[in-house]
């Protein structure tokens, strides 16, 4: 076999190289490729269709009396806490199907095509976002039809979906690299679940903090998932936006920029 020159190495290099208007355009090429699949199987929208309906009449009716002294004074707490526990929920099922995808090896091929390295990944998130907003929709139907009437109005309960999805997208990444890290799907749910579970109980999102004990005040205080959950409520129910707001949004840029670029190198190595 004839050997390649330097000079062509050096241009396969370049070539391999993408621009960043590239990397969008092959990102959204693979995000409607994560349309397509999830049309061809409806049941992946299973967590985001009946998750929000059900925890909302679950988690209103049985703990609204005992929290609140009634439904209605319990509405402004929970349907926040319930939409940032289904968006990040959510975001779970996007390391998943990433493993499943990659141990069928749908991943290996997307590793040869001339296309930017971050596009199979990011545009497999990108998908999930439509996911996200169903969710999001649901829960705020789902809170309107049983008495819930945000104070901000329909400006700021935009703006609070939008928010929460796009947290929910940054912390995506999270669990996208510890899908390509993971032997299997199973392996991943049970390691997401594990991490997920005491931060979003040990939260505000469905009991006041005031109400644990000292300890463990300080830790709902400290958890993202409750400056998330109180930057919602302070925009559905007061539409302002205030500390929480802000930090939530530099710590999901923070995860992406953190977590974006290792997963794509672990993806590379594994994939």
């Amino acid at each position: 076999m004839k050997p390649v020159s330097p000079q062509l190495e050096v241009k396969r290099q370049q070539k391999n190289r993408t621009s960043v208007s590239q990397a969008v355009r092959n990102s959204l090429t693979m995000a409607y490729r994560g349309l397509l699949k999830v049309r061809r199987t409806p049941e992946q929208l299973f967590d985001v269709t009946f998750q929000p309906i059900i925890f909302t009449l679950m988690f209103t009716y049985i703990f609204g009396g005992a929290i609140a002294g009634n439904v209605h004074n319990y509405l402004p707490m929970i349907i926040p806490g319930i939409l940032i526990q289904t968006l990040i929920g959510a975001s779970v099922t996007s390391g998943v199907q990433l493993r499943d995808d990659m141990d069928k090896g749908v991943f290996d091929r997307f590793k040869s095509l001339p296309i930017a390295r971050i596009a199979p990944l990011a545009g497999a998130l990108l998908a999930d976002v439509v996911r996200y907003v169903i969710a999001t929709t649901l829960t705020f139907v789902m809170g309107f039809l049983i008495g819930y009437r945000p104070e901000g109005g329909i400006a700021s309960v935009a703006l609070a979906g939008v928010f929460a999805i796009g947290c929910a997208w940054a912390v995506s990444w999270i669990f996208a690299f510890f899908g390509v890290i993971a032997r299997h799907a199973a392996a991943v749910q049970g390691i997401s679940m594990l991490a997920l579970f005491p931060l979003m109980f040990v939260s505000n999102a469905f009991v006041p903090v005031k109400t644990m004990p000292d300890w463990l005040q300080w830790i709902a205080k400290v958890n993202p998932i409750s400056r998330m959950i109180a930057a919602v409520r302070e925009l559905t129910n007061h539409g302002t936006i205030g500390t929480d707001f802000v930090l939530s949004l530099l710590g999901a840029a923070a995860i992406v920029a953190i977590f974006a670029p290792i997963t794509v190198r672990v993806y590379m190595r594994r994939a």
